[in-house]
């Protein structure tokens, strides 16, 4: 694919029921589902997003909890593996190869937080295929539109994905006593920031916030379908307005859109 590398291409769903996840998510997103029910692939607004993987039982002894987690494109998929140790992270699954999808791995950095790394393979009609699951130039119903970390140390994390994907820091607001809000810049687009952890957060994660037509009208779906709405929706810098919530099976994630 076209993306750069350091580019978000694809974002994933660990659930243990992928039938509810995409009713749900269907409702409040109108993603359309396709695939099979171990793995059902979400094709948003103006292209594909992501894809929703099934948990095993296997999987969830072995410590998989439902949770989104995203691909990011690298050029050597083995060479960004070495690094990730060497900077202090962790291997959760090696480097694999799938047929005509392309060679990943699954990591952590050095605070636990995982996320993917990838070399994908375009389609054979379209070899100059690019990603837009992450809506870098502009506004996509569906899309993600911020990607946010979360981490007791950013310092730390700015040197392992700034090293990693060429990240750079582009300014940041001040949160009081909480610290800085601080924006993260690749290339000629805003991807999202990096904070610290607030302390009634469980752990450091990458929130990833999905765009919506109407926060308020998400905000009570979310209620009214038996998920967790953490945060109220609250106005952010350029008018649009942002929530953070989990959905009936667990997995946090977040959302951004205008208030009607």
């Amino acid at each position: 694919m076209t993306n750069p590398p350091g580019s978000f291409i694809w974002y994933e769903l660990m659930t243990p029921d992928n039938g509810a996840s995409a009713d749900f998510y269907a409702g409040l997103l109108g993603w359309q589902m396709g695939g099979d029910p171990h793995y059902r692939e979400i094709t948003a607004s103006e292209g594909m997003v992501g894809g929703m993987l099934q948990l095993t039982p296997e999987m969830s002894s072995g410590g998989a909890r439902p949770a989104w987690v995203a691909y990011l494109s690298v050029e050597d998929v083995d060479r960004t593996v070495a690094q990730v140790e060497a900077q202090g992270g962790r291997v959760l699954m090696p480097a694999r190869d799938m047929e005509d999808v392309g060679r990943f791995a699954m990591i952590a950095d050095p605070q636990g937080v995982p996320s993917y790394v990838m070399r994908p393979i375009p389609p054979a009609d379209r070899p100059d295929a690019s990603s837009n699951a992450f809506a870098a130039e502009r506004p996509m119903l569906g899309h993600c539109a911020w990607n946010e970390l979360s981490t007791t140390d950013p310092a730390g994390a700015w040197r392992f994905y700034g090293d990693l994907f060429g990240w750079t820091k582009d300014g940041a607001m001040p949160m009081g006593e909480m610290g800085d809000y601080e924006f993260i810049r690749h290339g000629d687009h805003m991807l999202g920031a990096i904070m610290p952890k607030m302390p009634q957060a469980p752990a450091p994660a990458w929130t990833y916030y999905f765009r919506v037509a109407d926060i308020d009208v998400a905000a009570r779906y979310i209620k009214d379908r038996g998920a967790t709405l953490f945060l109220e929706p609250m106005e952010i810098p350029g008018g649009d307005y942002s929530l953070h919530a989990a959905d009936p099976q667990g997995a946090a994630f977040g959302l951004v859109g205008p208030r009607r």
